[in-house]
């Protein structure tokens, strides 16, 4: 099971990475126009969260629903 995890957390993480990167640089470069440096920083950031986000929570719902399993 803890295979499983690790697969859906690498598949999924870097997906949902992107995606907050893509949505999040294009609202940033409408907010600092004159600044695209800095839009892509923000968006860098919050991308990279996110993945760490979606890598714990992934590992996290793996460990409950083993526990709660009969084994």
């Amino acid at each position: 099971m803890n295979e499983l995890a690790l697969i859906l957390a690498l598949v999924f993480s870097p997906v949902a990475g992107l995606s907050a990167y893509l949505i999040t640089y294009t609202e940033y470069k409408k907010h600092f126009p004159d600044d695209l440096k800095r839009a892509r920083k923000l968006s860098l950031n919050f991308a990279l969260s996110t993945m760490v986000f979606f890598v714990v929570l992934i590992v996290l719902a793996f460990l409950v629903i083993d526990h709660l399993l009969p084994k």
